[in-house]
């Protein structure tokens, strides 16, 4: 019986998605979501400020707008955040807000400059970060040099 059934459900989908092929449209499913817009780079994109706080590993940051929490994350804990990042010279690479989406990351999984940084956050703020090479992505897959991420803390979830 239930071997009959699915057989009917693939029959019916193969039988739906041949009539869509034959009659020239593409499906909606096949067709790529528009690309975000890109955001524009701060103005101090390409180097630290002389007033941005800076720790031992060399990274850099600027609170842009205060949190109203008081507990910090752990280096292992799961937090959502909005974030923009931009390599020095002005490129977006990567945007949760441009996606209109907050993300969910685990600090013990991302780079280095994201897992020490956003140690350093509270609920609610949004800090501006200038990440060095070596606490980012140098050696590996992904934009390379310093990067800059504007980055909003949401939610500690563990």
């Amino acid at each position: 019986m239930h071997t009959r059934i699915r057989t009917s459900a693939l029959l019916c989908f193969i039988i739906v998605m041949a009539a869509g092929c034959s009659s020239g449209k593409q499906s909606r499913e096949s067709t790529p979501p528009p690309s975000p817009p890109p955001i524009p780079a701060p103005p101090d994109v390409a180097a630290p400020p002389a007033d941005a706080s800076r720790t031992p590993t060399g990274l850099a940051s600027k609170v842009l707008r205060p949190g109203t929490g008081t507990r910090h994350p752990r280096p292992n804990s799961q937090v959502v955040v909005h974030y923009t990042g931009w390599t020095t010279d002005g490129k977006m690479f990567d945007s949760s807000v441009a996606r209109g989406e907050p993300a969910p990351m685990n600090l013990d999984g991302v780079i280095a400059g994201w897992t020490e940084g956003v140690q350093m956050m509270v609920v609610g703020e949004k800090r501006r970060f200038w990440i060095p090479a070596r606490l980012a992505y140098e050696g590996k897959d992904g934009p390379q040099g310093m990067l800059v991420f504007d980055i909003e803390l949401i939610k500690i979830e563990s």
